[in-house]
């Protein structure tokens, strides 16, 4: 099969659809052709998903990802080629707060998901979402994928098990299952506002200072949604080939930014350039440095990112102010 129709009438199970990467690669499978059902557990009306209406092109499935009774039915009934799982709980605020339910829905979720795919024959390929996170700290940056998984904290630590999930399935039980370790994703459809790149760019397009949590140093990869999309195909792609089984990849610009430089960036493209952060220093139990080596994604898959971060950034400030201004000014009355 070439690969301009390889998702032409595929079954594809995406968990986490309404997430911002869930919405934007269900959007693509569907417009290559793929047979796409979504599992959601809340409904979430503002998600990209729904405003764009590719939900109602989709099969949708209610439930929590932890349901094992209902995966195991997902999979039979719909036939299920290829999952790319990515529903989690993604913020290490929450992570902090709440350790259980993060522990929940990141560590069991995954396991459901794996022993859903293992017991369906029809399995063709599954990708799992891991995270840079679930690195930890390391002595010597960038990230590659041999270096060892030693998160620390309840959010990287959900992760790093998760990782070492997917990948025990891969070696004991032959599951074509292989896992993504992105750098962190933006993109509009992220209604997380206490997300960096959601957070600043609400405040710059009400004229309001941005403020950042941190003491603006940290240094992190920030990779817009679309290029992540891409490389979850590509690498799904890729699993027909036997020894990329339980293998990770590492998806980033390789280019690492402070968080202060990624918020001036922000407020360069909006309507108020001359804005000045807020700078609370209050960041806890966050890694200091955190950037990858996508060079085994370059070589193994040929994937290379197609948006610069200016390109990306422009993107997405133009859907916030669609949903945060432009859908906000009332018709005129004739």
């Amino acid at each position: 099969m070439s690969r301009e129709n390889f998702w032409q009438d595929r079954p594809v199970l995406v968990t986490g659809c309404t997430g911002l990467l869930g919405s934007w690669l269900t959007q693509v499978l569907v417009d290559q052709g793929a047979q796409v059902t979504g599992l959601v557990r809340d409904w979430v009306p503002q998600s990209l998903l729904a405003r764009d209406g590719t939900i109602e092109r989709i099969n949708v499935v209610r439930g929590d990802v932890c349901d094992a009774a209902l995966l195991a039915r997902v999979f039979a009934e719909y036939e299920v080629d290829t999952c790319f799982h990515l529903a989690a709980q993604t913020l290490v605020s929450i992570a902090n707060r709440s350790p259980v339910s993060t522990f929940e829905t990141n560590i069991r979720g995954t396991w459901t998901v794996l022993e859903a795919a293992r017991n369906w024959p029809g399995t063709g390929r599954v990708v799992v979402a891991s995270s840079d996170k679930a690195y930890g700290t390391q002595p010597n940056l960038p990230y590659t994928e041999d270096c060892p998984l030693q998160g620390r904290h309840p959010y990287d630590v959900s992760k790093s098990c998760a990782d070492l999930i997917a990948q025990a399935y891969a070696q004991t039980y032959g599951l074509p299952v292989a896992v993504t370790r992105c750098g962190n994703l933006y993109g509009g459809g992220d209604l997380n506002w206490n997300r960096i790149v959601p957070g600043t760019m609400r405040s710059v397009l009400r004229g309001e200072r941005p403020v950042i949590r941190s003491d603006g140093s940290m240094r992190r990869d920030y990779v817009y949604v679309l290029d992540v999309v891409y490389a979850y195909l590509a690498l799904a792609e890729a699993l027909d080939a036997r020894e990329l089984y339980g293998e990770a990849f590492n998806f980033g610009m390789d280019d690492p930014l402070r968080v202060d430089e990624l918020v001036r960036e922000i407020i360069a493209i909006s309507d108020y350039p001359d804005l000045e952060p807020v700078i609370q220093d209050r960041a806890v139990n966050e890694i200091p440095e955190q950037y990858l080596s996508s060079a085994k994604a370059h070589h193994v898959l040929g994937w290379e990112p197609r948006y610069t971060l200016s390109e990306g950034l422009r993107a997405t400030l133009g859907w916030y102010r669609a949903l945060l201004i432009d859908e906000a000014v009332p018709d005129h009355v004739a």
